[in-house]
This record gives structure tokens, C-alpha cells and sequence, in this order.
């Protein structure tokens, strides 16, 4: 099992570390020994949009060959979807691959095409430009439609994390994870909406 996170320029931490946290917890309390969390990037260091210097553990991997790839939103969205060289480099097929965007990354992951034809949220103040690249936009906090997971903004993260947990090692290991990082309020009140 492997899983990416897609970092760049002007990433939120958050948006980050709150998918990381819970995901990471699936190896570190045994449940999923042989889990790999790699962080990528298209360089070695790179700066958050809060200042921080991040090291990527792989530079431009090839992200197909992943079990699921976590792409944060943050401050450096608006200029990647301009970005020609970054997005063919996140454009994966979804299928083998699952793809999960938080926030301003699912317009990263809209911007390639993704979205076309699938159902997807954003964070709210940015659900106007995500009806550019998405078959329908939702406002729960977290939609799945077929490969592709998308979440609303940053503190859903966490609730992303989770989600995946729990798609990965089952209910009770979701719940266990969740309680370790006294994390009250998943499942969000309006709930995880998944569309086959």
C-alpha cells in the first residue's frame, strides 16, 4: 500500500498534515505495516503558504504507480492550473489509483480533466470556479464519485484522512485512529456522500 502526497509552492499545512496525520497512524499503530506515505513534489524543498520548509521524500515520481494520491490545496493553486507540466504530472488515471483532493487541490485535479464528468466539493469560497471543471458541485464536506475523493476546506482534511482510513482498514480501525487523535467530530454531520 502506498500513498502520495503531492506537495508544491504555497501548500496550506493543513491541508497537508491533516490527511497525513490519521493516514500515517494506519502504520505507526500496526494496522497497516507495510503502508508507505511518501511526500512528492517536483523538487526537494519546498515552501508552505505559511512560511514552512518541507523536504519532499521523492522528486516527480510517478504517481500511477500509487494506491492513492492526497493533493492539498493552498495559496500556489491558481498559478499550478496554468501549469502545464504540473498538471500532465498529477493527471493520473483514476482506476488503480485513487485520487483525493482537499480544498483548492480538487480545482488542481479539475484542471486536468478529472472532474468532468464527476461530482465534487471544494472549499466554499471557492465553489464558483470548481463549476468550471466539475459535472455537479456539492457542499459536503466530503464527496467520492467512482476513483476520485474530494473534500471541502483545509480542517476537512482531517475528515478526508479518516474517510480513507476507513476505506483502507475497515470501520473499527477508522474509529480507533480517531479516538487516538481525540478527534470528536467525524463522520460530519451532513456525512460522507459517495456516488457510484
Amino acid at each position: 500500500m502506498k500513498i502520495a502526497f503531492v506537495l508544491y509552492d504555497g501548500v496550506t499545512l493543513l491541508d497537508f498534515a491533516g490527511a497525513y496525520d490519521p493516514l500515517s497512524r494506519l502504520k505507526t499503530m500496526g494496522f497497516v505495516p507495510d503502508l508507505e506515505c511518501q511526500t512528492c513534489a517536483q523538487k526537494e524543498w519546498i515552501l508552505s503558504s505559511e512560511g514552512t520548509a518541507l523536504k519532499a521524500n521523492l522528486v516527480s515520481p510517478n504517481l500511477s504507480e500509487y494506491d492513492y494520491v492526497v493533493i492539498p490545496g493552498g495559496d500556489g493553486v491558481m498559478g499550478l492550473m496554468r501549469d502545464n507540466v504540473f498538471l500532465s504530472w498529477i493527471a493520473v488515471r483514476p482506476g488503480r489509483t485513487t485520487v483525493a483532493a482537499v480544498c483548492g487541490g480538487t480545482l488542481l485535479i479539475g484542471a486536468t480533466g478529472m472532474l468532468r464528468d464527476r461530482r465534487a466539493t471544494t472549499h466554499p469560497g471557492l465553489q464558483e470556479v470548481l463549476k468550471r471543471f466539475a459535472r455537479e458541485v456539492s457542499r459536503d464536506r466530503i464527496v467520492e464519485d467512482d476513483y476520485v475523493i474530494t473534500a471541502g476546506g483545509v480542517t476537512a482534511a482531517i475528515d478526508m484522512g479518516l474517510y480513507l482510513c476507513e476505506k483502507i482498514a475497515g470501520h473499527e480501525v477508522r474509529e480507533k485512529i480517531q479516538k487516538q487523535m481525540d478527534y470528536p467530530y467525524y463522520p460530519p454531520t451532513d456525512g460522507p456522500t459517495p456516488t457510484r
